[in-house]
């Protein structure tokens, strides 16, 4: 293969509130973590384990804006982007490292607004989970065409 590629997809719930940075010029930097779950059953135990993975997502200009008016913790997040690693020297002079996701698609999934609103009227699904509903664990059906193989 000649070309790399650096892409990462997650869905996930947001831990913390959306933490805006303005700058000159206009630009905007928004950050937040998301959480993500695997769960699993233990072979020996039997017991069902749940591990939870945090990834720190970085949203810029319009995106962020957009990021800090509408989410909140716990609501539910479809992010596509790349991993980036930053360096730099802490307060004693020791070089630290965090890797971060630089989100350039977000589509919200839940949101507590949405949430809120369905539970005072009837409940809808709403268009942003309509546009991505991710279907895990469903075994693929069976077509009985008449296929060589």
């Amino acid at each position: 293969m000649a070309g790399t590629l650096n892409k990462v997809m997650l869905i996930g719930h947001l831990g913390d509130e959306v933490k805006m940075h303005y700058f000159e010029g206009g630009n905007s930097i928004g950050r937040f973590p998301i959480a993500t779950n695997e769960t699993y059953t233990n072979r020996q135990t039997g017991e069902r384990v749940t591990t939870t993975e945090w990834h720190n997502i970085v949203v810029r200009n319009k995106l962020a804006e957009i990021c800090e008016k509408y989410l909140s913790k716990g609501d539910k997040v479809y992010v596509e982007g790349r991993i980036k690693t930053r360096q730099w020297d802490d307060q004693s002079g020791s070089k630290r490292y965090t890797t971060e996701i630089h989100a350039l698609e977000m589509t919200f999934l839940t949101t507590k607004k949405d949430i809120d609103s369905q539970s005072k009227s009837t409940p809808t699904a709403s268009s942003a989970e309509q546009t991505i509903k991710p279907q895990i664990n469903e075994a693929p059906q069976e077509n009985d065409d008449d296929l060589p193989f």
